[in-house]
């Protein structure tokens, strides 16, 4: 069996998408299947750095949904080359979306992949 943590972030994601497509239980509903917690693992290692939440919430909060690296960089005090890392494995697992604009890149947050997440976590819609 392939060790999810020692993937690729963008693999990671492609394997969190298939386990998804397949309408795996979240993860409180049923018994999670070994292969489907180390995907899971690996998404969620994307998400669990400080740095990588506050970006993800910076990012939908800003005017319109979207931001640029060197507003990011401004907002957490960090170098552009840190926060392009942190982008970086965010677009891999599909937890952002990224456009370039000359320049600058733009980001925003990819629905699709934090509902992915939020599904496997709990088996109740939001209400």
């Amino acid at each position: 069996m392939t060790d999810m943590l020692s993937l690729s972030t963008q693999e990671a994601a492609q394997q969190l998408s298939s386990v998804c497509d397949l309408c795996c239980s979240p993860v409180l509903q049923d018994v999670l299947e070994p292969g489907d917690a180390l995907v899971l693992a690996g998404a969620l290692k994307v998400l669990a750095d400080p740095a990588r939440l506050r970006l993800l919430s910076l990012i939908r909060s800003a005017e319109g949904g979207r931001t640029t690296t060197g507003v990011l960089a401004d907002q957490l005090g960090l170098t552009q080359p840190t926060i392009t890392h942190h982008l970086g494995a965010l677009f891999e697992a599909g937890f952002v979306e990224r456009e370039r604009d000359g320049r600058q890149t733009w980001y925003w947050v990819n629905t699709d992949g934090v509902q992915a997440i939020r599904e496997l976590l709990d088996p109740e819609p939001a209400r």
